[in-house]
C-alpha cells in the first residue's frame, strides 16, 4: 500500500524539480518479474528505474547504515528496500531478492558496481539471476549528476535494453562470471551508445 501511495508522490516531486524524465525502449522489458541490473551513477537512479519501469513494483538492496535512522527505515522498509552489509553482505543479500523474485511479488532493482566510484562488477547480480530463474533487464541512466543539474531541468533519459537470460544450468566459475560480466558491461555501452552517441560518465 505504502509503495502505491510513495510511488505517485515521487513522480510528482521529480516532474516539480525537473520534469523532464524520459523513458526510452520500455518495450523491451519482458512480461514477469526481472532484476533490472545498471550503472550506479547517482543518488536518485533507483527512483528514476522504479518510476520508468511503473507500474511493476521493485525491491531494493540499500546500505545497512542508512537503517539507523527510524525515518528512513520505516520508508526504505516501506518501499520494499533491505539492509546489506557491504564489507560482508552475507547469505541474506542472495537469500532475500531470490525469495522475492521467485514468489513473484516483485522485480529488484541491483547495481552490479555497488558504488558510484566503481567499474568493477559484482557476481550479486548473475547469481540471483541464476538462482531465481529471472532475467536481466540492462539499463542506463543519462542526465545531471548533481542537485544544481536536476533544478536547472536537465533532461533526465532512462534507457533499457533487451534481457539476458542466464542459464540455470551454467556453474558459476571465474570465467563464467567474467564472460556474463562482459556481455552486461557491453550492453550498457551499447545502450549509452545508443542513447547519446557522444555521452561519457563523468564521476561527480
Amino acid at each position: 500500500m505504502f509503495y502505491y501511495f510513495i510511488r505517485p508522490v515521487a513522480r510528482f516531486i521529480v516532474w516539480v524539480l525537473n520534469g523532464h524524465l524520459h523513458v526510452n525502449h520500455q518495450d523491451r522489458i519482458p512480461s514477469g518479474n526481472y532484476i533490472l541490473a545498471a550503472p550506479h551513477r547517482t543518488w536518485w537512479e533507483p527512483i528514476l528505474f522504479a518510476l520508468a519501469a511503473s507500474p511493476k513494483e521493485f525491491m531494493f538492496m540499500a546500505k545497512r547504515e542508512l537503517f539507523k535512522n527510524p525515518f528512513l527505515r520505516f520508508i526504505l522498509t516501506h518501499a520494499h528496500a533491505f539492509p546489506v552489509d557491504r564489507d560482508n553482505p552475507g547469505p541474506s543479500a542472495l537469500k532475500i531478492p531470490i525469495t522475492g523474485l521467485k514468489k513473484g511479488n516483485y522485480s529488484l532493482i541491483i547495481f552490479p558496481s555497488g558504488t558510484r566510484h566503481s567499474t568493477e562488477l559484482k557476481g550479486g547480480a548473475i547469481a540471483i539471476a541464476k538462482l531465481s530463474g529471472k532475467p536481466i533487464v540492462p539499463a542506463v541512466y543519462q542526465g545531471p549528476l548533481t542537485f544544481t543539474g536536476l533544478l536547472k531541468r536537465q533532461p533526465l533519459e532512462i534507457c533499457f535494453g533487451d534481457a539476458i537470460q542466464v542459464d540455470r544450468k551454467v556453474k558459476l566459475t571465474r570465467e563464467n562470471e567474467q564472460s556474463l560480466d562482459e556481455q552486461m558491461q557491453n550492453a550498457w555501452a551499447q545502450l549509452d551508445y545508443e542513447q547519446d552517441p557522444d555521452f561519457h560518465y563523468q564521476p561527480k
